[in-house]
């Protein structure tokens, strides 16, 4: 049994106490008291529960910087991303994840949902070992000490009318049908510390009539179950020419919909489809750094926050949570030309104990007996938290990424001083590993 002794620590809603000594045994709280002299090893500044971040694709890391410089849309970006999606292998895939893993750990993140549809080599063949790039992210994942979800992706078609999948990196992403798609997904094998889930990649990219196939898989296992939904415009114009109705809907008659479910993104709905998502206990999760980046738009925050509302760095233009956290209250400032409209606990509980739901983890995201044992020391004397004080507010209006200084991920100390212990450098191992797959561009 170890003891970590807090500063100051979050305890859930208002709740900030002071000399709060956290007991932990067997990577899990065992014991909780505030007001109590300084034991074991000191957490300075205000400690919260490790962060989530439910939406993640870790090869798009390498994109960061490169799709700004010219103009364009989502689909303008796509082609970059598909260049990169082309040169991995496992070992690059390996090589970048873990830098990318160790870059959110960095940043307070002790969780990561992978959403993963780069299966099979180049031509589309599979591997010798047909979850390698799986097995590839997994190991990564270990490697930097997260705990992860790999959301494996069925992706079926190139188009909405169920078009083929386009030559090229496509390729890469398609197991034939969701039959197929599920019977390699059965043969992953994985340590305690990771989630096997589910995904659809869009109602573009799985046809209508497969979407229950990866669901019913989802179900029979009770794990999470993922999906791309309304993030363009164009995407839910298209869904309404192709099968009369908007995404939502049509998640929701093939049994999608439902509490172990997230909608990623949820950009463009009608009331409709809010009350779809709504009514069946779907969650949902922003992106809000991504979607300000491809100029996707603007979710109903104000409609879905009362629910599982989870958020995630997607593209990772931006591996910092709390940036995410406070992004969902100022684009409804913008939206609504109003202030104060989510308190700040509520925000950080997105980040938190949310996303590790979404994730399927009800035991983590909160600092309880019984819960993981992840603690997020957040510095309150950097030159963006100065003078706010240990409140949540000024973990979520003020700090970032960098103000990270200590993470314990299941009772281990993985970032100490702002150093990732297993990734000490981490910024050489993004270059090396970025220049391994783009070394031209």
């Amino acid at each position: 049994m170890s003891d970590w002794w807090c500063e100051h620590a979050w305890l859930g809603g208002d709740t900030v106490a002071d000399g709060v000594t956290v007991s932990v045994d067997d990577g899990a709280i065992v014991a909780v008291r505030p007001d109590s002299p300084p034991t074991g090893t000191v957490l300075h500044g205000l400690v919260i529960p490790g962060l989530a971040n439910a939406h993640s694709h870790a090869f798009h890391r390498a994109l960061r910087s490169r799709t700004q410089r010219d103009r364009g849309s989502f689909w303008t970006w796509r082609t970059l991303m598909y260049a990169v999606a082309q040169r991995l292998t496992p070992d690059t895939y390996r090589a970048l994840a873990r830098a990318v893993y160790a870059e959110m750990a960095l940043a307070g993140i002790t969780a990561v949902g992978e959403f993963h549809y780069l299966h099979h080599d180049g031509a589309g063949r599979r591997y010798a070992d047909p979850n390698a790039m799986g097995h590839a992210l997994i190991d990564a994942a270990t490697a930097a000490g997260l705990r992860l979800t790999l959301l494996d992706t069925c992706y079926l078609s190139s188009g909405i009318d169920g078009a083929g999948l386009e030559d090229g990196p496509q390729r890469r992403f398609g197991d034939g049908d969701a039959d197929r798609w599920a019977q390699r997904v059965d043969a992953l094998r994985a340590p305690e510390s990771v989630t096997i889930g589910a995904a659809i990649h869009s109602v573009r990219a799985v046809p209508a009539d497969q979407m229950g196939t990866v669901a019913d898989w989802a179900a029979r296992r009770n794990a999470p179950l993922h999906i791309h939904s309304s993030e363009q415009t164009g995407e839910v114009e298209r869904c309404l020419a192709v099968h009369g109705c908007t995404p939502t809907a049509l998640m929701r008659d093939h049994g999608v919909l439902g509490a172990r479910t997230t909608a990623v993104h949820a950009t463009h709905l009608t009331e409709r489809d809010v009350a779809d998502l709504t009514g069946s206990a779907t969650g949902v999760c922003f992106c809000p750094t991504t979607e300000r980046d491809l100029g996707d738009g603007i979710g109903p925050a104000g409609a879905l926050i009362d629910g599982t509302f989870s958020l995630g760095s997607d593209s990772h233009a931006v591996v910092d949570l709390f940036e995410e956290a406070r992004a969902v209250e100022l684009d409804e400032r913008l939206y609504r030309r109003e202030r104060g409209l989510f308190p700040a606990a509520r925000l950080l509980g997105c980040a938190t104990v949310d996303g590790h739901r979404a994730l399927g983890r009800s035991d983590a995201g909160v600092l309880r007996v019984g819960a993981r044992a992840d603690l997020v020391a957040v510095d309150l004397n950097s030159v963006r938290t100065a003078g706010g004080g240990p409140t949540p507010e000024t973990v979520v209006f003020a700090a970032g990424a960098a103000d990270v200084t200590d993470v314990v991920i299941d009772g281990r100390p993985v970032v100490v001083d702002r150093t990732h212990v297993d990734v000490p450098d981490t910024g050489a191992a993004l270059t090396a590993a970025i220049r391994a797959v783009l070394e031209d561009r």
